[in-house]
């Protein structure tokens, strides 16, 4: 998505502002002017800029006193310090407070264009660099693994999806992938070079979950000790996902429809409206047309966010990509020194697991058994599947029908989804199986495979 750069110039001297103004309109800038330093606080309350180009001697507020602002307002905005020569040593200690760099005046266009790109640069790194910090404990990939027709058409639907800027919203039992497609929505997305944001709404109580979102002013709360900025805000231009949406109280759920409708928010404690573009993409397991019925849901808010709708399938009716998923975790997983397969018996005990935890118990299934097994090859004791009360499984998860599967057709199926997984290098898939080229041609043969 192209982003206007926006930029605020403060600076008592009218002509100044005016011709910079118009300079930086010519560069593509989307470009606001105030004349004095109460303005300026104004103004980086109301709305998100980029850079702050700021001169330092005003009447009322000075532009240090704007810089101290600033700095404990928002890390995000970059401050440029226009100068005088004189104030050299002043526009050195506004650095030492957080300012990005000083021009001296009369200034080179072409140095302060130099400049400001590199501020931007600077402010995306930083913006980034946040989103990792929050993310770190995360092991978040963008690729969608699966053969099966139920995966295929929601990859085909994601990526649709993905070239809209509609809101979308993504139902599916619990550990289905639900973070995974909301990612890789975003990452085809026009947005994909901005941030991709994550909140969980079952995590946190109600006001951090709010101030997470739209942060808050010092001083709102008793730990607020200063100003904070919200995901909303270091979202803009991105995505931004609301893990587990059904969980959110129905007292924080009117802001976030203000939020979807206009654009705008406003920080805890604080008396400005902020806008934001993000696109919102969210999840949850639960049935919200159920919920809004027994009023745990805004009927208003739902129907905001499922534009678009996209359903991710249980794993227990895409069983031929169960196998697919478990190679692919192993090789994630297993020591590169020492990398492990699993037993003919084992992939047979694989593909009949209902899997009620879905593809998160598959993972964290491997990643158990590449643990306690002794040697390279995973057998059956070492999956250390739990038993099933059937009785408790989601409904259509206990037809027994769908359960029993001929050793024929396990082996046909196994075969199919190793050759898709190595996009039918046969070689590879042969050493990965455990034989010959020579039996994997006539297996192709006897099954009638084709690629």
């Amino acid at each position: 998505m192209s982003k206007e750069n926006n930029i605020l110039i403060c600076d008592d001297d009218e002509t100044l502002c005016y011709l910079l103004k118009e300079q930086l309109l010519e560069e593509g800038f989307a470009v606001h002017t105030v004349y004095d330093g109460k303005d300026a606080i104004q103004a980086v309350k109301s709305k998100n800029y980029d850079v702050l180009l700021l001169d330092l001697n005003m009447k009322e507020i000075s532009g240090e006193d704007v810089l101290k602002f600033v700095s404990g307002y928002t890390s995000s905005l970059q401050i440029i310090i226009l100068t005088a020569q004189s104030d050299i040593k002043k526009a050195i200690n506004c650095i030492k407070m957080g300012a990005y760099d000083f021009i001296s005046k009369p200034y080179d266009f072409e140095d302060l264009i130099l400049t400001i790109n590199r501020a931007i640069e600077h402010k995306n790194l930083l913006v980034k660099t946040t989103i990792l910090e929050e993310q770190v404990h995360k092991n978040i990939h963008s690729k969608i693994i699966g053969s099966s027709k139920e995966i295929q058409k929601i990859i085909t639907l994601a990526n649709k999806s993905a070239q809209s800027e509609s809101n979308v919203l993504i139902e599916g039992e619990t550990g289905t992938g639900k973070e995974l497609l909301a990612e890789y929505v975003h990452r085809n997305s026009p947005r994909s070079d901005k941030p991709f944001v994550v909140i969980n709404c079952a995590s946190l109580p109600d006001q951090l979950i709010e101030s997470e979102l739209f942060g808050h002013e010092k001083g709102a709360f008793t730990d607020a000790k200063s100003a904070k900025q919200g995901l909303v805000e270091i979202a803009d231009g991105g995505t931004l996902f609301l893990d587990e949406i059904g969980e959110m109280s129905i007292t924080l759920q009117p802001k976030l429809l203000r939020f979807l409708e206009s654009g705008e928010y406003r920080r805890i404690g604080g008396v400005s409206s902020l806008t934001s573009d993000v696109r919102v993409i969210g999840a949850t397991n639960r049935n919200l047309m159920e919920e809004t019925e027994s009023k745990n849901f805004r009927r208003d808010l739902l129907f905001r966010l499922n534009v678009i709708t996209l359903t991710l399938p249980p794993l227990r009716i895409r069983k031929e990509d169960i196998l697919l998923l478990a190679n692919h975790f192993l090789e994630v997983k297993s020591p590169i020194r020492s990398p492990k397969r699993l037993s003919p018996a084992s992939e047979v005990l694989l593909s009949n697991y209902p899997f009620p935890g879905n593809v998160r118990e598959l993972d964290h299934i491997i990643e158990r058994a590449i643990i306690f097994t002794s040697d390279d090859t995973i057998k059956p004791e070492d999956l250390n599947l739990p038993a099933i009360d059937k009785k408790k499984l989601p409904a259509n998860a206990n037809n027994e029908s769908a359960e029993i599967i001929t050793m024929e057709e396990v082996e046909k199926n196994h075969i199919t989804n190793a050759l898709n997984f190595f996009q039918w290098d046969r070689a590879k898939t042969a050493y990965k199986l455990g034989i010959s080229i020579k039996t994997l041609y006539s297996k192709i043969k006897k099954y009638s495979l084709t690629q």
